[in-house]
């Protein structure tokens, strides 16, 4: 969080020792008729429960093969080797009902890495995984090993550093006003659980943080957020923050990353749940290109429709990008984001689902079943439970269809050496 010269440390903890005298008011639903805005953190499961995934014999095992022959796969498996040799060499990772440390899962990456290496037959392979690793199938939505796969992907933007008649949509950073208050500060119970953003509004209390409507309505991050860009199409910004990340090419001729820093606190809620409730778009129409193309057609309603949706993303720029959420930069058709609290972050894993087949006018001619090895190098908030997948598609034509009309189910495993494989 950046503060001015005005935001000190001091002025933050006289918040801090203020909320602190007023603990009780801030956990009442409503004070003087305005709900404090908190945000439910990602718990962790009760590992009682029956386990997100199980380790299943080799009987159950896939047809496991790779449809695009191993092409980025050992560039994706060095990114999550780089993100493990980060953690403590002890770190925990669960699968099942089974722990493997750090030092384990680099192992385990490194060896599949070399073996890949030889580009093996569909036999090889099989051989291979069957004496050499355990695997554990995601056990889906309801029990019933069904996962249901989505897709992302980075978006192009046109910009400018300045703002114009022709860029007048600003790409914003957190705005210096922002407050992220831990409520574990004034309660134990409260510990890993709950955090407060909201800003000061100068008569000694703490309010949400102003709504995408409030933002977008006046010039109220004018003096608490320089924007890092302006861009041209309010629409395409604001799949710019559903998506997360993107790449804006400036009227200058230079091109910069953006990458998701922090939101305004306010829970997401999806316009295309609105488009259909009001029957804009059948649902078996439903598309992030429906969605645009609805909005392109209709300006008079992009307001209103954007705006149902209070949440409203901050921006930071990256050298390269995008960039996941174990910091690593994502690989197209490898990288996958799934449930952190479930599924252990940077392992190998094999997906079973459908993909779009696209012919030369960039239309989906059908649906093609496919197998795949990725890593699980990042998250997202709509990505909850072990019955939910998003495969990051890259950038590009192909990818923008595939990440807007995917909506199949499959099938999730993931990978991991036997402990007692020697090497």
């Amino acid at each position: 969080m950046k503060y001015s010269s005005k935001n000190n440390y001091s002025y933050v903890f006289y918040i801090i020792k203020l909320l602190y005298i007023t603990t009780a008011c801030f956990l009442l639903i409503n004070i003087s008729g305005c709900a404090l805005k908190t945000v439910t953190r990602t718990k962790p499961l009760d590992r009682s429960e029956a386990p997100p995934m199980m380790l299943i014999p080799p009987g159950q095992y896939p047809v496991f093969t790779d449809d695009i022959h191993f092409d980025g796969l050992e560039q994706s498996i060095y990114k999550s080797i780089s993100y493990l040799k980060r953690v403590p060499p002890d770190r925990k990772f669960i699968f099942g009902k089974d722990t493997y440390n750090s030092t384990h899962m680099i192992k385990s990456l490194e060896f599949f890495s070399r073996f890949i290496q030889k580009k093996p037959s569909k036999s090889a392979l099989k051989k291979f995984v069957e004496s050499k690793y355990l695997v554990y199938r995601s056990t889906g939505k309801d029990n019933n090993s069904q996962v249901l796969y989505t897709g992302y992907y980075e978006p192009f933007l046109k910009g400018s550093l300045y703002k114009s008649p022709l860029y007048k949509y600003p790409v914003y950073p957190i705005p210096e006003d922002r407050l992220t208050i831990d409520l574990s500060l004034f309660s134990d119970k409260f510990k890993g659980e709950k955090k407060i953003i909201g800003r000061y509004s100068g008569n000694k209390t703490i309010v949400p943080y102003y709504n995408r409507k409030e933002i977008e309505s006046g010039n109220l991050l004018e003096n608490s957020a320089k924007p890092i860009a302006w861009v041209k199409d309010r629409i395409d910004l604001f799949f710019l923050e559903i998506q997360g990340s993107g790449k804006i090419y400036l009227n200058n001729g230079k091109l910069i990353n953006v990458h998701y820093h922090a939101s305004n606190g306010h829970r997401y809620r999806a316009i295309g749940k609105l488009l259909l409730d009001e029957g804009k778009i059948l649902r078996s129409e439903m598309s992030m290109q429906r969605i645009k193309t609805y909005l392109k057609n209709h300006p008079d309603e992009v307001r209103r429709i954007l705006n149902y949706n209070p949440s409203y993303i901050f921006f930071k720029l990256e050298e390269d990008g995008p960039i996941g959420c174990l910091n690593v930069k994502l690989t197209p058709g490898r990288s996958v984001a799934t449930d952190r609290r479930i599924f252990p972050a940077g392992a190998l894993a094999f997906i079973e689902t459908k993909k779009p087949i696209v012919d030369g006018d960039e239309k989906i001619h059908s649906w093609a079943d496919f197998g795949r090895f990725v890593l699980n190098q990042d998250t997202g908030g709509a990505i909850t439970g072990p019955g939910r997948a998003d495969i990051f598609w890259g950038n590009g034509e192909y990818a923008e269809i595939a990440a807007g009309y995917m909506q199949h189910t499959g099938r999730l495993y993931f990978l991991i050496l036997k402990p007692d494989t020697k090497l």
